[in-house]
């Protein structure tokens, strides 16, 4: 078996008075797919913000690759990371997000190494180099020298992957990626992330498409009240699941 590359322990979110995670318990082998199902409000997006510490976590702990996330362990507690520390965490963790999130003012090109010169001390050459290999691979090599406005929803999503993937992370986090493109524009991105699950990539996948759950995940998750509820194959939780809720979830995607 691989070893485990994403290990959430314990996982307590709350924002004030509402507690959107209640105790997440999650493992993601190195090379995995997991696919986290639920309806909206479950927690799905708040734990992906919480492995890359967008979001700092109340209880619990989060390791990549055996590495503590956001903070460092003396004795029995835990300190949190000052925020240069935390930043070049993230390099380790791409995050693929629902809206794209480009910088409209550079273009395509110069929005995939911005980060490599950065935050890793690339040089321009290298980095531009590694952009064009990259853009070609979600098949886009022809628009290096265009700007976010002028590609459709589908290219910019799959610049937004490039662009994650520039920084040569140890898992790539997606929140929802298609859920804000038109229907015809979804399959062109979901291929892009079929190819890198496909190469050995780690991926943790937010998605409400249920189709490439099955064809992907090695694991889906099904979330609902800031809890893990069931998690399995493909096969057994969505062709299977054992728990009512999950029942009543899919009854009503599938």
């Amino acid at each position: 078996m691989s070893a485990v590359m994403v290990d959430v322990h314990g996982v307590h979110k709350s924002f004030g008075p509402l507690e959107v995670l209640r105790g997440v318990d999650l493992q993601v082998r190195a090379g995995g797919v997991t696919v986290i199902l639920g309806p909206s409000g479950s927690g799905k997006s708040t734990l992906l913000r919480t492995i890359n510490h967008l979001e700092k976590v109340n209880r619990g702990w989060i390791s990549i690759d055996g590495e503590l996330i956001g903070y460092r362990r003396a004795g029995n507690k835990l300190h949190e990371l000052k925020e240069k520390d935390v930043l070049k965490q993230r390099t380790n963790i791409g995050f693929v997000f629902q809206n794209f999130n480009l910088f409209p003012h550079l273009t395509v090109l110069e929005n995939l190494i911005e980060a490599p010169v950065s935050a890793l001390r690339r040089t321009r050459k290298t980095a531009e180099d590694a952009a064009r290999r990259l853009l070609d691979r979600v098949g886009l090599a022809d628009k290096a020298d265009a700007y976010p406005r002028q590609l459709s929803g589908g290219q910019q999503q799959r610049v937004a992957i490039a662009r994650a993937l520039a920084l040569e992370p140890k898992v790539l986090l997606f929140d929802e990626p298609t859920s804000a493109l038109d229907p015809e524009l979804v399959g062109e991105v979901l291929d892009v992330i079929k190819d890198l699950a496909s190469t050995g990539t780690t991926m943790i996948v937010v998605t409400h498409e249920i189709g490439f759950a099955r064809e992907v995940a090695d694991t889906v998750v099904f979330m609902d009240g800031g809890v893990v509820v069931e998690q399995g194959s493909p096969k057994a939780v969505l062709d299977n699941p054992q728990q009512e809720r999950t029942r009543a979830f899919l009854s009503k995607v599938l």
